[in-house]
C-alpha cells in the first residue's frame, strides 16, 4: 500500500534524521497500539531506502501464525493512523508482513525469548574489532546481549545493536522453544 510516496517536509525541505526517529516512533507507538487491539503482536518497525523507495515495515505475529487478511487489516488502519497522526510529510510505502523465518530482534525480551536460537547481530560500533556477529544466542544479563560465536562467548552491549535477526536454523540448532 502507498502512502505519501515521493513528498517531503514543509513544502520541499530535506527531511531530517530526527523527524525520522520521530516518525518511526510515531509508526511503533501507534502500531502497537493498533495490534493489541487487533489481537496481534507488532514484533518490530523499521524504515529504510530500498529500490522501490522508502519503505515504513511493520512485522506482526500471533500465535499459529498471521494470515493474509491479518497484514492487510492491520495495514488499511495503519495507514489511516498514520496520516491523521503524523506532524512532519515524511515519504514512505507501507508495509506490513509476518516476521518469517529469520524474525527480526529488537525488544530486550526478544533476546531472551529466542535463547539458544541462532542470530545475526549488527552493531553501530565495533565489538572486539567486529560490527557483524553470526552465532547461537545465549540470552541477556542486564543490558548484554551474550551469544556464542565460533565456540567463544560475546557480549554485546544491547544499546549498540543496530539489526538483529534470527539466523537460519541448521539441523543441529532447531527451534528450542515453542510458542506460547
Amino acid at each position: 500500500m502507498k502512502r505519501r510516496q515521493g513528498q517531503k517536509a514543509g513544502g520541499g525541505a530535506t527531511v531530517t534524521e530526527k523527524q525520522i526517529a520521530a516518525f518511526v516512533e510515531t509508526a511503533r507507538s501507534l502500531g502497537n497500539a493498533l495490534c493489541e487491539a487487533e489481537g496481534v503482536e507488532l514484533v518490530h518497525v523499521e524504515y529504510q531506502r530500498e529500490p522501490v523507495g522508502r519503505v515504513l515495515r511493520l512485522y506482526i505475529d500471533k500465535p499459529g501464525g498471521v494470515t493474509l487478511d491479518d497484514c492487510v487489516a492491520v495495514s488499511r488502519q495503519m495507514g489511516d493512523l498514520l496520516d491523521i497522526h503524523l506532524d512532519v510529510e515524511v515519504s514512505y510505502r507501507l508495509e506490513v508482513s509476518s516476521p518469517g523465518e529469520q524474525r527480526p530482534l529488537g525488544r530486550r525480551e526478544d533476546f531472551t525469548r529466542f535463547a539458544g536460537r541462532r542470530v545475526e547481530i549488527r552493531v553501530r560500533q565495533p565489538v572486539g574489532n567486529r560490527r557483524k556477529f553470526k552465532g547461537t544466542l545465549l540470552g541477556m544479563d542486564g543490558e548484554t546481549v551474550n551469544m556464542l560465536v565460533d565456540g567463544s562467548p560475546v557480549a554485546i552491549p544491547f544499546g549498540e545493536i543496530k539489526r538483529a535477526r534470527l539466523g537460519k536454523q541448521t539441523e543441529n540448532n532447531r527451534d528450542v522453544h515453542h510458542r506460547h
